[in-house]
C-alpha cells in the first residue's frame, strides 16, 4: 500500500515489527487456543503508545493521524492471527475513538486516558440479536432517572464483550429510528450489568466475541457522550474509521496469503517440478497481486481523502466492498494451491483462510456497502448524488 515513509513512518514500522516478532507472533497458537488476549499485551501495546495513536495527547494519546493507525494495522496482520489486531482495534478505535471525539472531559480522564495505556480494556456495544447493519432498529433501552440512566437489553456478537472494563453503548433514549439513539459508556462492575457465554466462532479465535446484558443497570447521566439522541451521527461517523480499518486489514490478510501461496508454490514439487512451473498457478496468483494492488490503491485513497477531512463515505465503502470481497476470493484460490494442508489447524494458510470469511460482514456488510455507493453516486432510485 502506498503509505507515507517518511523517517519517522519508518521508524514507527520497524519498532512495531520487531515488536510483534518478538512478543506476539510466538503466542498467538496460545491465544487462539485460549479464545482471547491477555491483559498483559495490552498493557504492553499501550505503553509503548500504540493504543493511543489518534488519541488525544491531553489524555495520554499520541495525537496522530490515520496513517499510522495503517501502519499499525499492517504490521499487527504480520503475527498471522487476524484476531489479535481485531480485539485491539475494537478497543482503542472503535470502543475508545468515539469518546476520545465527542465525550466530555470527564469521560476521556476516566476511560481514553487508561484505554491509551492499556489499563483498562474497552468494547463497543452496538450489535443486538434483532439488529445488525439496520443500527437504528436497537431496543436496549435507557431511561433516565434522576441523575442516572436506567439500562435494559442486551448485545450480541460483541468483541471483547467478555474481558472488557467498559463498553461504549449504543442506547434508545427516544422515539423509535435514528433520531432516539444515544452512546452510554457503562463499566462493566456496574450492578445489572452481566456477560453471558463466549462464543464459538469458525474464525479470528484470538479475539473474545461474548454477549452481553443489562438489568436495570445504572450509570450516571454525565456517562453519555455527546448530547442525548444524537448517538447515531456519532456511530455513522465511527463506521468510518471501522471501515477503514477493516480495508487495511483485508489488503494485509490478502498480502499475507499471497506471500504464503507463492512460498509454498516454489516449494511443492508435483510430477517432478515446482506448483509453481505450472502456468495455471503462476496465472491465478498473478490475478490475485493484481486485485490486492488494486483493493490497496483504493484504500490508500480513501484514507487520503479522510486525513485530510474531505468527504470520503463513498470511497471508503467502496475501497471496503472491494479488499474485503477480494480477501474472500484470494483465500480460496491461495488455499487450493495447499490441497489438503489448507485444512489443517496446524497450517498457517488453513488459519488465514478461515479468519478471512467474516470480512465482508464486520463493520457493515458488503451489501450495506453497495447501497450506501449506490445512495452517493445517484444510482438509487430517489437518492442523492454527491457527485
Amino acid at each position: 500500500m502506498s503509505l507515507p515513509r517518511s523517517e519517522e513512518h519508518e521508524l514507527f514500522r520497524q519498532s512495531l515489527r520487531s515488536f510483534v516478532e518478538r512478543e506476539i507472533t510466538p503466542n498467538v497458537l496460545a491465544w487462539e487456543a485460549a479464545g482471547q488476549i491477555p491483559r498483559e499485551l495490552f498493557e504492553k501495546v499501550g505503553g509503548l503508545g500504540y493504543l493511543g495513536l489518534r488519541l488525544d495527547q491531553d489524555y495520554g494519546g499520541g495525537g496522530l493521524d490515520f496513517w499510522y493507525t495503517a501502519i499499525f494495522v499492517q504490521e499487527m496482520m504480520r503475527c498471522g492471527s487476524v484476531g489479535v489486531p481485531v480485539s485491539m482495534l475494537a478497543h482503542a478505535e472503535f470502543a475508545t475513538k468515539v469518546i476520545d471525539r465527542a465525550g466530555s472531559s470527564h469521560l476521556k480522564e476516566r476511560f481514553v486516558r487508561p484505554a491509551a495505556a492499556g489499563t483498562k480494556i474497552g468494547a463497543l456495544g452496538v450489535t443486538e440479536p434483532g439488529a445488525g447493519s439496520d443500527v437504528a432498529a436497537i431496543r436496549t433501552r435507557a431511561r433516565r432517572a434522576g441523575d442516572d440512566y436506567v439500562i435494559n437489553g442486551s448485545k450480541l456478537f460483541i468483541t471483547n464483550g467478555t474481558i472488557a472494563d467498559f463498553v461504549t453503548t449504543a442506547v434508545r433514549t427516544g422515539g423509535e429510528g435514528y433520531g432516539g439513539i444515544s452512546l452510554i459508556v457503562v463499566p462493566t462492575d456496574t450492578p445489572g450489568f452481566s456477560r453471558g457465554r463466549r462464543l464459538k466462532k469458525i474464525g479470528t479465535h484470538a479475539a473474545d466475541t461474548g454477549e452481553i446484558f443489562f438489568d436495570d443497570c445504572r450509570v450516571p447521566a454525565a456517562n453519555i457522550v455527546g448530547k442525548e439522541n444524537a448517538g447515531f451521527r456519532l456511530i455513522m461517523e465511527g463506521f468510518v474509521g471501522e471501515r477503514l480499518v477493516l480495508s487495511v486489514i483485508a489488503c494485509a490478510q490478502t498480502r499475507l496469503m499471497w506471500e504464503e501461496a507463492r512460498r509454498y508454490g516454489h516449494e511443492r514439487h508435483a510430477f517432478g517440478r515446482p506448483l509453481l512451473a505450472n502456468q495455471v498457478w503462476t496465472h491465478r496468483l498473478a490475478d490475485v497481486r493484481t486485485k490486492l494492488e488494486a483493493a490497496e490503491a483504493l484504500t490508500a485513497r480513501a484514507i487520503d481523502l479522510h486525513v485530510r477531512g474531505e468527504p470520503c463515505d463513498a470511497e471508503v465503502s467502496m475501497a471496503k466492498l472491494f479488499a474485503c470481497e477480494g480477501t474472500l476470493d484470494a483465500a480460496r484460490t491461495c488455499a487450493q494451491i495447499f490441497g489438503a494442508m489448507s485444512h489443517m489447524e496446524e497450517c498457517r494458510m488453513a488459519r488465514l483462510y478461515r479468519d478471512s470469511l467474516a470480512f465482508t460482514i464486520g463493520a457493515g456488510s458488503s451489501e450495506m456497502m453497495r447501497e450506501i455507493i449506490a445512495r452517493l453516486t445517484g444510482l438509487a432510485v430517489g437518492g442523492k448524488s454527491r457527485e
